[in-house]
């Protein structure tokens, strides 16, 4: 066992989260004979069978379970080690990935890229862009960028500003349709939904002191966020987006606020959700602290932070 490397271990950590060993020769463009073959070396060496393989697909072993645990426990002090190494140098580096939704990516995680090179030049970006929840182990995710009122408590959280949704519509739309007055004549006009979420078609609203809702049916539908303002932006009809999204396309003359005095934002807070104790790794602290940074200026969303 003596003789075992890291990436030997990172290897079968990656087939025990996949379960698969050509996902793995895939994603690390070898052949699966390859993969194959460090895996029998990786049992020839523990002397004990780590994965039962069939029709079916991979499971792990008692023992094939306890080597994943202990190959997790090496590989985090690895990046802990790398990490130390790095903040001696006195220069967060490497690579860090994060998942967030198409629109947060969009509208507040790339143009704040350019800071934070400027801030950490040796630190790499790799983005995983798209609406649905991440498993971060299994994706190899950092850090998700995540709005939720509650997270388990496996992960680390650090709240970085918040998210609400308003009404809007496109220019070319007020001004073929005109724009409803009260909540209820929103059931005369074309609106845009949330094919993905649903709750997100529940739109609060607060009148007279009182929260009242409208369920939205959409005559279009979509199951990304981004599509769904795209949408709206084409003027085809009332949708209901995130205001960091929205307000930014109002204030560029493309969108339109839609019964303002009326809507409920609700918002929610946005949390950057890391996995065990990765926090704590330089690259990814540097990430974190700048992150928070940058999501304190929602007002001013393409402006970088201060240095």
């Amino acid at each position: 066992m003596r003789n075992l490397q890291f990436d030997e271990m990172a290897l079968y950590a990656r087939v025990a989260e996949l379960g698969s060993l050509s996902a793995v020769a895939r994603e690390r463009d070898v052949p699966v004979s390859q993969v194959s073959r460090t895996l029998a070396r990786l049992e020839k060496a523990c002397g004990a069978r780590l994965m039962h393989r069939s029709t079916h697909g991979l499971s792990l072993t008692e023992e094939g379970r306890t080597f994943l645990e202990y190959s997790r426990r090496a590989l985090d002090t690895l990046d802990e080690l790398e990490g130390s190494f790095a903040a001696r140098a006195g220069e967060p580096s490497g690579l860090v990935r994060i998942a967030a939704s198409t629109v947060v990516a969009q509208y507040q995680l790339v143009p704040g890229l350019a800071g934070l090179h400027a801030r950490h030049p040796r630190v790499q970006v790799e983005l995983e862009v798209g609406d649905r929840l991440v498993d971060m182990t299994r994706e190899r995710i950092d850090i998700a960028i995540r709005s939720a009122t509650n997270l388990p408590d496996t992960v680390v959280a650090r709240r970085i500003g918040s998210l609400g949704r308003a009404l809007y519509a496109a220019p070319s739309y007020a001004a073929a349709r005109g724009l409803p007055a009260l909540p209820e004549e929103l059931a005369g006009h074309t609106l845009i939904t949330n094919s993905a979420v649903a709750m997100l078609n529940d739109w609060p609203f607060r009148v007279d002191g009182e929260e009242r809702s409208f369920p939205a049916q959409g005559q279009w539908r979509a199951n990304d966020t981004n599509m769904t303002a795209t949408m709206v932006l084409q003027g085809l009809g009332i949708g209901r987006l995130a205001t960091l999204v929205g307000d930014v396309l109002v204030a560029q003359g493309l969108l339109v606020p839609v019964l303002p005095a009326f809507v409920d934002p609700r918002p929610v807070p946005v949390y950057a959700v890391t996995a065990g104790t990765r926090h704590r790794l330089p690259k990814i602290k540097a990430c974190l602290d700048y992150w928070t940074e940058w999501f304190s200026r929602l007002s001013a969303p393409c402006a970088p932070p201060a240095r």
